[in-house]
């Protein structure tokens, strides 16, 4: 089931069922067509649409849309999201923590950051070795290194705070 919130009133769960698209629980006959410039064209319960799909932010699962030259704000929301937000492994949440921490036991293996130095998201911070395989860490955000509290040949239990980032 999907959660899709239509600017700030309006909310919908879609799910299909057996090749049925039910939209809050009603039985919903719809078809679309991609035109060549990107445009879509929808038919809904034979009413016509015609929707632009204007900007994406996959990442956060967001939408800017224009159906029929109005445009709308779009945000979609699988039952996995809801049970990430949950245990507060969301986007969300994870874009919060300013310290990096070890997913699991091993040995630190490489430091690719100084303190002090400012590390874009997605950056590789340390590669940890465990059960003889490497594994980089990444910064979830941009951030700066404020203190490494690691050495190379290190090991660390689960968990243990690697890195502090402000």
């Amino acid at each position: 089931m999907i959660k899709a919130k239509v600017g700030n009133n309006h909310e919908f769960e879609i799910e299909t069922k057996g090749g049925i698209t039910l939209v809050n629980g009603k039985t919903m006959n719809a078809d679309a067509l991609l035109l060549k410039n990107g445009t879509q064209h929808w038919l809904v319960n034979n009413r016509s649409f015609r929707v632009e799909i204007e900007e994406v932010n996959r990442t956060e699962k967001k939408y800017h849309i224009r159906v029929n030259g109005k445009s709308f704000h779009v945000e979609l929301k699988e039952r996995l999201d809801d049970l990430l937000h949950e245990m507060g492994m969301d986007s969300k949440s994870s874009q919060k923590i300013n310290d990096l921490y070890a997913p699991m036991p091993g040995l630190v293996f490489d430091i690719l950051v100084k303190e002090g130095q400012l590390i874009k998201k997605g950056d590789t911070i340390i590669i940890l070795e465990a059960m003889k395989m490497e594994n980089s860490l990444k910064a979830m955000t941009d951030a700066t290194v404020k203190k490494i509290l690691v050495a190379i040949g290190a090991a660390v239990d689960k968990n243990a705070v690697l890195v502090q980032m402000a």
